[in-house]
């Protein structure tokens, strides 16, 4: 007897649908075709246990089980559930009747229990396009997929409970999520603000100036002047996500078997802030079957980058290309995956290997030329890639005494979102951006035009520190957010002068 039940394998950020054709005859063998991996293969004996344990046969006849299409391999543990689903419908021991409305997937243990897979929403999601009544998936994942409405999720924590629904119509309570107030409940709510933060009221400017056009910083400073600190709060100034930036922002982090079993969408900027002794594949994504990598976790968010010279210059090379494209693309022999790649880049430095170079009170001891050396470990092309580069200095004691309470996230963000506003009705007839960081060539020229005294100012920049044209453009953008920050149409001299001072690692003497 054949029997087909219907399941998805992850691709990238996407799923794909899987036909599980079971198809019992006689004979006593087991083959399993469809380019499975091993985990797929080893599922054999996961679900002979769990048949077995739950009280139904292992049937005793020849079955051959086709993942198809055939021609994509399957990977992991989640094709246990439709397997055995399959083999007990094919045996005659459960009804096969209403298999065909419903979506499979889960991983099953040897005493028939259903553990959590990887990808929930985008299987969910393709369910839905695919116009299935339901998806059975394990408990622990149906929250996260119970965010796609017009479709009954159904969560379980055993074989026997899909047996018995499928068999007989057993009641299994639908999952239900009120996205929207899903969405809404914690996206205001942050455990870090910028009141936090004592002094270091230009470091904060440019964070603001940042977070308003989305553009990437590196902060410069010596040990314990609040780096870190300040870059932990960048998220509670950044603009709210939007409900389709919290479903993509979701899927990723579902592929990636990082969203916890309690939560359903992820509505907070998402903050990744890996060691430095990461590898490029984990950096980036990849691997023989591609996973996403740092980069792609921080979409729509911030990937925070600490000491960032001890990084690997090859790591750090690796991301020229997404923070252009604000995309990667992974390709193999037989396939390419992309990943949304849509992050803003925080960086902090030491300025030398001691950490006092430039230092108020404290003497660099750094030999000559190690300081030039030390900033050399990052490349120009990179440097070029960040907007703003912020000199932090140390906070004096009578700003970390005072008592004096400094401007909290929420009054920051009020500016940060007006700000953004003015960019989304700016860039709306354009899709693909939303931020005055993404700005195009041509959109430069039609939004950042200059009066004279501001082109003789930056030609006089360009000159004397020798900038690049991608610095050019740049200090372009951060003009154009500073101007919208201001609520200025025109880019005044005033808005290029600041800009042009966020360039400091630029300047020909640093270093010397």
């Amino acid at each position: 007897m054949l029997v087909k039940t219907y399941s998805a394998s992850v691709f990238g950020v996407e799923a794909i649908p899987i036909t599980v054709e079971v198809n019992a005859s006689r004979g006593f063998k087991f083959f399993m075709v469809g380019l499975p991996d091993n985990a797929v293969k080893e599922s054999q004996h996961r679900v002979e246990s769990a048949i077995m344990n739950t009280g139904y046969k292992r049937p005793g006849k020849r079955l051959v089980i086709n993942l198809a299409p055939a021609d994509i391999r399957k990977e992991g543990s989640s094709f246990d559930l439709p397997i055995a689903i399959g083999i007990l419908a094919a045996s005659g021991q459960i009804s096969s009747e209403i298999i065909d409305l419903y979506m499979i997937a889960g991983e099953l243990s040897l005493d028939g229990e259903i553990r959590p897979i990887k990808g929930a929403l985008p299987i969910a999601i393709k369910a839905r396009e695919m116009n299935y009544k339901g998806l059975i998936l394990p408990k622990d994942n149906a929250t996260e997929a119970a965010v796609v409405n017009n479709l009954d999720i159904l969560g379980v924590n055993t074989l026997k409970e899909v047996a018995d629904f499928l068999d007989f119509g057993a009641d299994i309570k639908v999952v239900d999520v009120d996205t929207r107030e899903e969405f809404s409940k914690n996206i205001n709510t942050f455990s870090s603000d910028f009141s936090d933060v004592k002094g270091q009221q230009n470091v904060k400017r440019a964070l603001e100036i940042s977070a308003a056009g989305g553009h990437n910083i590196i902060m410069i400073g010596p040990p314990g002047g609040g780096k870190t600190m300040l870059a932990k709060r960048l998220p509670s100034v950044l603009p709210p996500l939007s409900l389709q930036e919290a479903l993509e922002t979701t899927k990723i982090h579902s592929v990636a078997g990082k969203v916890d079993k309690n939560t359903s969408l992820i509505t907070q900027r998402p903050f990744r802030s890996p060691h430095h002794t990461i590898s490029d594949v984990a950096l980036i994504g990849g691997g023989t079957f591609p996973q996403p990598g740092e980069v792609s976790l921080a979409h729509n968010g911030v990937l925070f980058l600490d000491e960032l010279p001890e990084f690997k210059r090859a790591v750090l090379e690796v991301l020229r290309q997404p923070l252009e494209d604000r995309n990667i693309t992974i390709s193999r022999a037989k396939f390419t995956v992309d990943f949304p790649a849509g992050c803003m880049l925080v960086a902090s430095m030491n300025p030398c290997p001691c950490g006092y170079y430039n230092h108020p009170t404290k003497e660099c001891v750094c030999g000559h030329g190690m300081v030039q050396r030390y900033l050399n470990r990052i490349s120009g092309p990179l440097l070029d890639r960040i907007d703003i580069h912020v000199e932090v200095v140390p906070v004096e004691f009578t700003e970390l005494s005072s008592t004096t309470k400094t401007e909290p996230s929420s009054e920051v963000r009020k500016r940060v979102i007006e700000a953004r506003k003015i960019q989304h009705n700016r860039f709306i007839s354009n899709d693909d951006i939303h931020s005055n960081a993404q700005m195009t060539p041509r959109l430069l020229r039609e939004f950042c035009n200059i009066s004279e005294e501001g082109n003789a100012m930056l030609k006089n920049a360009m000159e004397k520190m020798n900038l690049s044209a991608r610095a050019y453009d740049r200090i372009l953008k951060v003009s154009r957010t500073i101007a919208d920050l201001s609520n200025s149409d025109c880019i005044e001299s005033e808005h290029l002068a600041e800009a042009i001072q966020y360039r400091s690692l630029d300047k020909d003497s640093w270093g010397t």
